[in-house]
Order: structure tokens, then sequence, then C-alpha cells
């Protein structure tokens, strides 16, 4: 396993235009937002350019609102290769998209393409850009989330990229539960893509803490994880205080094969269009066989 940290190079519809101070300015479609970064411990490059933005996410009094021009819209389209989605500003400073994932999409759709109609497993879908990326390239997915609002978003986003229905079947459940149904019931897929937070509940309040849910997790889906050759897994981490390493060896404790395994792991990195400079923005581990 190859330690290697991914970069996100700016794209038609997103830009990350500066940081600094705490935040970072960026551009998703036409619409500049301006949103707190705890990594970026350095002064802004180019100051200048945070008067263009439309709205900007501030802390007060330890709850967080989003101040915004009139003409912000409610929410908007971007694209990337085709993939069309929906931006909102949430009350958590989220917009629905995470720009740092475009080099794990481009591998997502290019494992996908090796295989013949793939059954790819996507937990903790949120948007569902990652399911309406293995989808377009040939996949038929299965995303989990336990937010029903987070389904229907994603619902959304696979309807305005052109995605059949059939293609993704949208569940709402909770992730451990399911994954350990699907292992009684002898359910196998091709490629799993799990994101889990650091924190969060099921759709019956089930409690998600990663420090506890995480190596039970892994367990209940080696059994799921289909011995094809060309089997992937993708994982995405952004709880604070876990390195890369700490991911790697987490899953060679359930997968002992990734040893032999095609396969990276590291940090997710953004980079800014004008200065270059990296902006850290989670850990990531992935690996085929």
């Amino acid at each position: 396993m190859k330690k290697s940290d991914l970069i996100a190079e700016p794209w038609e519809d997103y830009e990350l235009i500066d940081s600094g101070d705490g935040e970072k300015l960026e551009r998703y479609g036409s619409v500049v937002l301006i949103r707190p970064e705890t990594q970026a411990l350095w002064h802004p490059a180019h100051p200048e350019e945070w008067r263009k933005a439309a709205a900007h996410f501030r802390f007060a009094g330890g709850r967080g609102a989003w101040e915004k021009d009139k003409g912000v819209p409610e929410k908007w389209e971007m694209k990337w290769k085709g993939i069309r989605f929906t931006v909102r500003l949430t009350s958590f400073k989220h917009t629905g998209v995470f720009p740092e994932q475009a080099p794990n999409w481009e591998w997502l759709a290019e494992r996908v393409k090796r295989m013949a109609e793939p059954k790819v497993l996507n937990l903790f879908g949120y948007t569902g850009i990652a399911s309406v990326v293995a989808a377009r390239s040939g996949a038929q997915v299965t995303q989990i989330d336990a937010s029903k609002q987070s389904n229907t978003w994603a619902k959304d986003n696979a309807r305005i990229s052109g995605v059949p229905e059939e293609n993704i079947r949208f569940l709402l459940d909770d992730a451990l539960k399911f994954a350990e149904r699907e292992g009684r019931r002898g359910s196998v897929y091709d490629g799993i893509i799990l994101d889990p937070p650091a924190f969060g509940r099921g759709p019956k309040g089930e409690v998600w803490k990663i420090e506890e849910g995480f190596e039970p997790l892994l367990k209940a889906l080696v059994p799921l994880f289909s011995p094809k050759p060309d089997a992937f897994f993708i994982l995405n981490g952004y709880a604070a205080g876990y390195s890369p390493r700490s991911f790697l060896q987490a899953v060679e404790g359930a997968f002992p094969e990734i040893a032999e395994a095609e396969g990276e792991f590291g940090e997710l990195n953004i980079k800014e269009s004008g200065s270059g400079r990296l902006v850290p923005s989670g850990i990531y581990l992935r690996f085929a066989r």
C-alpha cells in the first residue's frame, strides 16, 4: 500500500480562490462563498478577492449561520465531467459538494468501467455524487444514508445527471445494521464506498460514533466484499485527530489481503487556483484486488 496524497485541482465549476485566517474563499459555479477552515493557519494571499463573496458562514455564540446577499439562490447547479449536482447552503456550513473528492471520483469511474455492470455499495452516501459517478460509469448502486433529506437530495442529483431510477437504490437505514443484514443474506458487492462521519444518528435514533462503530462496520463489510479481480474499496475520513495511517491499520485488521493489493492512502488536498497552496481537507484509503 503506497502513501500518496491526492490533490484536487480547480475545474470549470469549482475553484478554491484563496484561504487564510481560519477561512477559505471558494467559487461554486458562479457563486463565491467564504467558509470556516481550521487548517488555514496562514494569511490570505489575495485579500482583495474576498470582496467578491456573496455569502459568508460565520460562527457567533457557539452557533453558525450564513450571511447572504439578496441575489444568492436557495439552490443552484454545478457540474463535474458531465455529472450534475445541486448546491445548497446548509446550516452546518456545508454545500452538499466535497470538491476534494474529485480525484476519488476519477478513480471510481475508472474502476467501475473495468468491470461488467458491477454492484456498488455506498455507505453514508450523503448527497450521492459518488453514487451518480458510479452509476453513470456503468454500476448498479445501492446508497445507504440515515438522513431522508440527504437521500432526497441525492435522488435529485441522480435525476439531473440523467441516471435511470433503476440504476441507484436509495435506502434510509443504519449503515452497520444494513451491512450485518446483507451479510446474513449472502449479498456481495464489487465496490464499496465508505464515508463515515465522526458522529451521527440512524433513522431510528441509533448513535454512530466513529471510535466505537468503525471497527465493527469494517468487519461487517468483509463478507460483502467481492473476491472478483478488480473489486475495489474506497474509504474517506473527516473526523478530526485521525491520520491516514490510522485508517490504513484499521482496514488492514479487517482486510489483511490489502498488503498485496493495488492501492494507496494519504491526505486529501485542494489546490488554490492563484497561489498553488494546498489546503488539507480529509484523509482517504483506496485499493483494488
